[in-house]
């Protein structure tokens, strides 16, 4: 259950991403606040990755596999999709509000990811995970249309949204087929740290970054960066190796329970009955998810694990 327990306090880091933006200064853009994250989020995510990584090869005597082409292009497409979700994210939260904006993400990551692990393996779902994430979606769509009081979502912001949730389902996917070939789970998130912090640099002659010169931007700038990408990163690598892409990836529907309890707590936005119905369907869903992981397929690929 220790994986199960480390995917979800990640996603409880990640549920502070849309607030942690609300709450920093005027000027703030998606692209801006993004391309900070990656920045100081993916650079010190490689720093513990890949000494993480040392650490494991020197206590278990254990050796990377070869670095082939095949992994060289997972490697950089966790970075690539890992940049890309940094303003898709913050778009949809911007435009949509920080709870619509993270439940439509988060809630439409699993499904991809279901979809594309079905895709590779030709194998379907398990009835857990069917399960499971029938409940999440139900409880992300009474979220996502309830509005948090605020009426009908933005158009561009479920855009935005949509996209984060399916540039999340390939990262995870890719570290998976990165980690059933032999890499430790370490090594993927150094890489994935590393190769994001390479793609913030692209966006920086297209952003703006006033914001930072305000020590409550700094501090913003600090917890997105290292609690919510270093710290939760970790974590959720070190999980998705016990875990599959699409497990993994349902469990942290807990991130827009917990972006929605912030939002309601620190933002003082409003929910109806439908949000908390919806938060109460997705807690039943994560309990039904965490009690189905227990069981560890062995076939390489399985959709429950």
């Amino acid at each position: 259950m220790l994986p199960v327990f480390a995917v979800l306090a990640a996603a409880v880091l990640f549920g502070t991403t849309g607030t942690s933006q609300a709450l920093g200064p005027d000027g703030t853009t998606p692209l801006g606040v993004g391309a900070v994250r990656l920045l100081i989020g993916g650079s010190a995510l490689a720093v513990i990755g890949f000494a993480l990584a040392r650490r494991h090869r020197r206590t278990t005597a254990a050796t990377l596999p070869p670095l082939t082409a095949r992994a060289l292009v997972l490697m950089a497409l966790t970075g690539i999709c890992l940049a890309a979700y940094q303003p898709l994210f913050f778009l949809g939260t911007a435009r949509g509000g920080v709870a619509v904006g993270t439940v439509i993400a988060l809630g439409s990551a699993p499904v991809m990811a279901g979809l594309i692990e079905w895709a590779i393996t030709r194998r379907l779902p398990r009835l857990t995970w069917l399960a499971a994430t029938a409940l999440a979606t139900i409880g992300v769509a009474l979220l996502a249309f309830a509005g948090g009081g605020s009426g009908s979502a933005d158009p561009l912001g479920v855009l935005g949204s949509l996209g984060a949730g399916a540039a999340f389902a390939v990262f995870a996917n890719a570290q998976r087929r990165l980690m059933s070939t032999g890499w430790d789970p370490f090594t993927v998130a150094g890489a994935m740290g590393a190769g994001s912090a390479v793609s913030a640099l692209f966006m920086l002659p297209f952003a703006s970054f006033g914001w930072l010169t305000e020590p409550r931007g700094i501090a913003v700038a600090l917890w997105l960066g290292i609690a919510t990408i270093a710290v939760a990163y970790t974590l959720f690598t070190w999980g998705l190796q016990r875990l599959t892409a699409a497990t993994a990836a349902t469990l942290t529907l807990a991130e827009p329970i917990t972006a929605t309890l912030l939002g309601l707590v620190v933002l003082g936005e409003h929910l109806g009955a439908a949000s908390v119905i919806g938060i109460a369907v997705l807690t039943v869903g994560l309990v039904v998810l965490a009690w189905g992981s227990r069981r560890r397929d062995p076939e390489p690929f399985p959709l429950e694990g």
